[in-house]
């Protein structure tokens, strides 16, 4: 999905979670976090490109050519396949599942719940993405 999307959607679930979840924070920076939270976690994308490509070719054009980066996003990563696709995945899960778990850890239980909420709608709506559904 591109970042706008995973923002908007953020800040739905960032919504929904906070008045749930009840975590410390106020209703702003909570769904500002989740917002947050929500866009930036696809950031491991151009990691995952440059292990594939031996290279940061797609990070490059991101940065040095924000139409791509902002508006045509589904570009810096369109020579990859489905293979790139279950490796994004998994990455979030990882990355979600170490943040969650610090949070827990540190006895932030109600944060950990709500980043486990707002990352998991968003891996949701990237498999719906895949899928051709959303």
């Amino acid at each position: 999905m591109k970042s706008l999307e995973h923002a908007l959607i953020g800040g739905v679930a960032g919504t929904a979670a906070a008045v749930a979840l009840d975590p410390p924070g106020s209703l702003p920076v909570l769904v500002a976090g989740a917002v947050f939270a929500s866009v930036f976690v696809d950031l491991d994308h151009f990691v995952i490109a440059r292990v594939q490509r031996g290279d940061w070719a797609n990070l490059r054009l991101a940065v040095t050519n924000p139409r791509v980066g902002l508006l045509d996003q589904e570009r810096v990563f369109e020579e990859f396949d489905t293979e790139f696709d279950r490796k994004r995945l998994l990455s979030h899960h990882l990355v979600g599942g170490v943040a969650v778990g610090t949070l827990a850890l540190w006895g932030l239980g109600s944060l950990a719940a709500f980043l486990a909420v707002v990352l998991y709608v968003h891996v949701v709506c990237d498999f719906l993405r895949d899928l051709g559904i959303a």
